[in-house]
């Protein structure tokens, strides 16, 4: 073979193995894809769920309210999958009926705080909806006003308050990005009941 072929034959090996011109499009596709599924996921779980709130099929086709064929929000707890796994699997085990997040989250995204009578759906670490629950209780609190009661109500580590603010220390500073956490710092403690699936 001549350099030249070898060349042309290198050259047809780089156009083989070269990424597609398509490669974002058709990632961003698998991508809505995989939304796709989860959202009726979402859906499918929620159906099968609502009941346990109160929201059986007969308020739907009755016009009692349109909310109730509405999903409600879905999210995870903590900031990976894996801490997303542990804390879901507190509460499926009737240990965990309390959660608290950083005040600055709610400001910086413009989101609401959490309402007693609210339904959340949560996810597990991959997404898939795992758990029904209501919120029962919201308070805004600063962080050093937490008491043992609501550490344990978390129940996570050995559900003291001392491991709750350790641990939560360095959960805020991680997720927030801070060296230490201000003296007025903010938490929004929610506490809730597992209405699906039932224990």
């Amino acid at each position: 073979m001549t350099a030249a072929e070898e060349t042309d034959l290198a050259s047809a090996d780089t156009v083989d193995t070269a990424v597609s011109p398509y490669a974002a499009a058709e990632a961003a596709q698998q991508e809505i894809e995989q939304d796709s599924v989860l959202d009726d996921e979402i859906t499918s779980f929620w159906e099968t769920s609502r009941g346990h709130a109160g929201l059986g099929k007969i308020a739907v086709v009755g016009g009692l309210t349109v909310a109730a064929g509405i999903p409600p929000v879905a999210w995870a707890f903590g900031d990976n999958p894996v801490l997303a796994d542990e804390l879901l699997a507190l509460v499926l085990a009737g240990t965990k009926t309390a959660t608290s997040s950083a005040l600055a989250d709610y400001d910086a995204e413009d989101t609401p705080i959490p309402v007693v009578g609210e339904l959340s759906i949560i996810l597990d670490g991959e997404g898939h909806p795992a758990a029904l629950i209501r919120t029962t209780h919201v308070q805004v609190v600063a962080f050093e006003d937490v008491d043992a009661d609501f550490a344990a109500a978390e129940g996570e580590d050995d559900r003291s308050l001392e491991s709750w603010r350790a641990g939560h220390t360095r959960y805020f500073q991680r997720t927030l990005g801070l060296d230490a956490l201000p003296a007025d710092f903010q938490v929004v403690t929610e506490r809730f009941e597992l209405l699906y699936p039932t224990r």
